[in-house]
């Protein structure tokens, strides 16, 4: 279902590291509920616009950044990936561990401790929306150096006006294509494509932005 942005109220910046904890706590304690709510999700579109842009014979090393509870971690890994998840929430990350047999990284994203230079790809479907602008240079940059040359990074936001608002307990940025473009671009990639979703809906029921994006070689 579409996130009720219209719920979502302005903040200030030094509001911001508390209420991403705030975010992450959220989703900890509701780990099991958000489960049950997208684990049956059609991300299909999403994860084969990343399979679809990796060089070379797999299999591929992939991380899953804000995996949740590992639906995709277990697709991924099921096509016999490499699968390695980032999660914030303590509980979340648990889960996915269990369910997946996948490890799973403990990691808020304004602190991640990531290896250089190791992953095929980055799947971030549905979690840099979380991250304050403030801090979104560095966390791309980050997982740009995370990746090998020409890696690729997928990522799916809920499209907006460049706001940071909070949407009940969740802290969230939603950015419109031009403004991601420029915080992604200047990280260190270049695009590959970018599309709406759901898919084959009018511009204005689609509140998703998904784009593709490959590390420029260095």
């Amino acid at each position: 279902m579409p996130v009720p942005w219209d719920r979502c109220k302005p903040m200030s910046n030094p509001e911001q590291d508390a209420l991403v904890a705030r975010t992450i706590d959220h989703y900890s304690a509701s780990a099991e509920a958000f489960w049950e709510g997208t684990k049956d999700h059609d991300v299909e579109q999403n994860r084969a616009a990343l399979l679809d842009e990796l060089e070379g014979d797999g299999p591929f090393a992939i991380l899953d950044v804000g995996c949740g509870p590992g639906r995709d971690l277990a697709y991924f890994s099921g096509l016999g990936h490499e699968a390695v998840g980032v999660e914030g929430a303590e509980e979340m990350a648990r889960i996915a561990r269990e369910r997946t047999g996948c490890e799973v990284l403990q990691q808020n994203f304004l602190s991640l401790d990531l290896p250089k230079g190791h992953f095929d790809g980055i799947f971030a479907n549905a979690s840099l929306f979380h991250v304050p602008k403030s801090a979104l240079p560095r966390v791309l940059g980050e997982l740009c150096a995370s990746l090998k040359n020409r890696g690729v990074l997928f990522s799916s936001n809920p499209r907006g006006e460049n706001v940071e608002a909070m949407n009940g307990e969740r802290f969230c940025v939603l950015h419109d294509f031009a403004a991601w473009r420029a915080f992604v671009t200047a990280a260190g990639f270049e695009e590959i494509r970018h599309y709406y979703r759901p898919d084959g809906k009018p511009r204005a029921e689609q509140p998703w932005l998904a784009s593709v994006w490959r590390r420029i070689q260095i």
